[in-house]
């Protein structure tokens, strides 16, 4: 059962929105006072237009022509200061925006990053992909480009309104009050849009898991003949998807009709009402003119906010996404105590699911260079014991001791020095052979690099088109199972670890590969703490000890033939097995 990640609140957007204002500050005050100029330059062309109206309607002879060519000239000025201004306003605007994507895709790495392993391992791996994937290039995109385009509108929308008020108050109100249609849809459409959009993410990240977890158990699939089950599955969440979709779609096409409406209302009203008051004598015809200029001036602003305003919705979901990320747990800091030796002490540990303890009073005691197999049915809780034991998870109840330091509180990094969790599970990145060795130890050399895939016995590698340089994954060589097994044990040989817990690590390999690969991995290891858990009672057969678990419990531990002389649970097992 996966863990859903948690989206941010409004509040929380606006904290992390001031946030980024905050870092880049300079950048932003430029901005506005550029596009507050480049407004204010514009807003100064109908004014004067209106004036040489009036100007002519006043003297229409010779006589006011130098007036008409001085306010053309000033509307010249004021029209070339615009374009300047805002060119650069723009110009400013875009590296606001693109170093404030670049802070966020940083900080959505360093908090992925951050995230214990047991939360990352438990929540939805498609959730996580399409944060990264798909919610960061949104915002990266909306930053770089729609954000300031919508600022831009939004503050001449602004100040074309004011303008149109202080030229005259009657006629503004009454033409902006014709605003209010496109006004009210927008807030109906704004009340529900955030939801919709958060939905239509949520589903998007479903079905990209889904879709991950299909190509990757393709074959497990087919084999076991679930093909028509998966595809009924595939199907129901392809429709939530196209639903949640259609949902925000039905929403853009009440608001955008609506809006185009709007934005001819109050030009209509201005031409009406100015024309009654201009036959009273009440408004020159230069400010019904220029009034008519400015809210049709208003148009473009309103054009470009609702132009983005679905886009800026997805926006916004999207932030809250990874803004979310900040109230996900991360890791505890770390313990300030170096251990004191390698000998690893668990007392009455218990550790719980959803369902309730699965491990219930484990007491145990590993001493440094041992060998301890770990044996059991399935669901005894075996696995759940060596995440203990690496430190991935921490005990609901008793400790787990690394040299008298709590190993679930070790910073990550100090961890893997000491332990290093092996499971069945192995990852090949889109990296050449080298570079997937590398991550254990970066400054390892060829020789250390090559010893490492010789004791796996990888001798795979050496015939690779490249050796050891050859591309994996991706369009390069593509490894079976028991490749990759073998490149996450070399791995481990590389990474150096006093304690190697190795959780059923060859349990894709055929038994010769794995007999081959477990004594190759014997002689690595000479003197390091082996902790196996053992799906082959042959791994138990080479231990110093072995740990008998059920339900949760160890109820035998000894030498393998100590077990075997008891004639109990191990006995029973062992005789199974080999026979």
């Amino acid at each position: 059962m996966t863990t859903p990640l948690p989206v941010a609140d409004a509040a929380q957007i606006r904290r992390a929105a001031a946030n980024e204002i905050r870092a880049d500050r300079t950048a932003f005050i430029a901005v506005l006072v550029l596009n507050a100029l480049a407004v204010a330059a514009g807003l100064a062309s109908p004014w004067l237009l209106g004036k040489i109206i009036d100007a002519v309607g006043r003297s229409p002879t010779h006589t006011v022509v130098g007036t008409v060519d001085r306010l053309a000239l000033a509307i010249l000025v004021c029209t070339v200061a615009q374009i300047v201004l805002t060119r650069y306003a723009r110009y400013v605007g875009y590296r606001f925006g693109a170093r404030a994507a670049a802070r966020i895709r940083e900080r959505f790495l360093g908090r992925v990053l951050a995230l214990p392993a047991a939360v990352v391992e438990r929540v939805s791996g498609g959730d996580l992909i399409a944060r990264g994937t798909t919610d960061a290039p949104t915002i990266a995109a909306m930053l770089r480009t729609a954000a300031p385009d919508v600022f831009v509108a939004a503050l001449q929308g602004a100040f074309i309104i004011g303008a149109v008020l202080v030229l005259h108050p009657v006629l503004g109100l009454s033409s902006l009050s014709c605003l209010l249609v496109g006004t009210v849809v927008l807030r109906w459409y704004l009340r529900r849009s955030r939801a919709a959009y958060l939905t239509e993410a949520a589903s998007g990240s479903q079905l990209a898991e889904l879709i991950a977890t299909s190509a990757a158990g393709a074959r497990t699939i087919e084999a076991l003949g679930l093909a028509q089950r998966h595809s009924a599955t595939t199907t129901s969440a392809v429709a939530t998807a196209r639903s949640a979709r259609l949902a925000t779609l039905r929403l853009r096409t009440v608001l955008f009709p609506t809006l185009d409406v709007s934005y001819v209302l109050p030009l209509v009203a201005v031409l009406l009402i100015g024309g009654v008051l201009h036959s009273r004598g009440a408004v020159s015809l230069g400010t019904i003119v220029a009034a008519a200029l400015y809210l049709r001036q208003l148009v473009d602003p309103l054009d470009t906010v609702m132009l983005w305003v679905d886009g800026v919705q997805t926006a916004v979901a999207s932030y809250a996404r990874l803004e979310g990320l900040a109230s996900a747990p991360t890791a505890k800091p770390a313990a300030s105590a170096e251990p004191a030796d390698n000998r690893i002490h668990l007392a009455d540990v218990r550790y719980a699911y959803d369902r309730g303890d699965v491990l219930h009073g484990v007491d145990l005691d590993i001493r440094p260079g041992e060998r301890l197999a770990v044996v059991g049915t399935s669901g005894a809780g075996k696995s759940t014991l060596a995440r203990l034991l690496a430190g991935v998870d921490a005990p609901r109840t008793g400790t787990v001791h690394l040299g008298g330091v709590p190993i679930s509180e070790l910073d990550p990094d100090r961890l893997r020095h000491h332990v290093v969790l092996v499971t069945q599970e192995q990852h090949v990145f889109n990296d050449t052979v080298r570079g997937n060795l590398l991550i254990a130890r970066p400054e390892a050399t060829e020789a250390q690099l090559r010893d490492a895939l010789a004791a796996v016995g990888a001798d795979w590698a050496a015939d690779l088109p490249n050796g050891i340089d050859t591309t994996l994954e991706g369009n390069g060589h593509r490894l079976d199972g028991a490749q990759a097994q073998q490149l996450s044990l070399a791995r481990v040989v590389i990474a150096d670890p006093h304690t190697v817990v190795l959780d059923e690590a060859t349990a894709q390999m055929d038994p010769t590969s794995a007999r081959d690969t477990e004594r190759a991995l014997g002689v690595v290891l000479e003197g390091r703490t082996v902790i196996a858990i053992a799906h082959r009672l042959q791994t138990a057969h080479d231990a110093d000890r072995v740990a008998v678990m059920d339900a949760g419990r160890i109820i035998e531990l000894g030498t393998h033939d100590d077990l075997v002389a008891r004639d109990g649970t191990y006995a029973a097992l062992w005789r199974s097995w080999h026979g």
